[in-house]
């Protein structure tokens, strides 16, 4: 008889903890924290570059659609 209730305790936490897990979901979430940061650290380097070389960026844009030439 102890038997039977040992086996059916193992059983029963086997499935709580199945389901539980499932519900769950995956523990791996990925590294956000990470990639948030590299986002904005992009955005700010882009802003930067942007700041000091807006007037000539633009000029050699300007230039470069100038000098192509047509059919």
């Amino acid at each position: 008889m102890n038997r039977i209730i040992t086996t059916h305790a193992r059983a029963r936490a086997a499935v709580t903890t199945a389901v539980s897990r499932r519900i769950a979901g995956p523990r791996d979430r990925g590294d956000v924290p990470g990639w948030v940061l590299i986002t904005i650290m992009t955005a700010g380097l882009v802003t930067a570059l942007w700041a000091l070389a807006g007037p000539q960026l633009g000029q050699l844009f300007s230039d470069a659609i100038s000098d192509v030439k047509g059919p």
